[in-house]
């Protein structure tokens, strides 16, 4: 006698790989949305940021300074390919999508969320860039820098998450989409 049993589907969280990587702008939100999403699924947090500060041992922007943007987009590269995921939450900083190599690294090992934010919400949020570590060739304004990059997210995500409220907002359509 055989038995047939109902296969249910599994949630989609299951479909996702076990890490969840955020892309986006400076001032998206990745940080402190990485934060609360390795609280609710208790996973480890890291902001490659801070990561790549603390192992220089400066700020971004001093990294930047001293070593220009082709060194720095190799620094940052290496603290992205050196994340082990397991359980992750990756906030990376907004130029990681430079990196082919990181970016490979990074969908392989974890599902990555686009947070999307509007150009002038970004202005809104950042008050100064001139001080933040952001990478952009000199003669780039910050709206050619964005235009850039949004393609390239685009390009990258397997999700793409609007954060243009607030945080609480943004969180529960992040848990809604996986």
């Amino acid at each position: 006698r055989s038995t047939v049993r109902a296969r249910l589907a599994p949630p989609k969280f299951y479909k996702m790989k076990k890490s969840i990587s955020l892309i986006g702008m400076a001032g998206a939100g990745k940080s402190s949305l990485g934060k609360e999403l390795a609280k609710h699924y208790d996973f480890n947090f890291i902001d490659s940021d801070k990561l790549i500060e603390t192992i220089k041992n400066k700020s971004l922007q001093e990294i930047l300074d001293e070593n220009g943007i082709e060194r720095f987009k190799k620094i940052e590269e290496a603290a992205l390919l050196s994340v082990e995921f397991n359980k992750t939450i990756l906030a990376t900083g907004g130029s990681a999508i430079f990196s082919q190599d990181a970016m490979k690294h990074i969908k392989k090992n974890s599902s990555i969320i686009y947070i999307e934010v509007s150009f002038e919400e970004i202005l809104d949020r950042i008050s100064n860039f001139a001080s933040r570590g952001f990478v952009k060739t000199s003669d780039q304004t910050i709206k050619q820098a964005f235009v850039e990059r949004e393609v390239i997210y685009k390009k990258y995500a397997d999700y793409i998450v609007p954060n243009n409220t607030d945080l609480e907002s943004c969180l529960k359509r992040i848990l809604r989409t996986i």
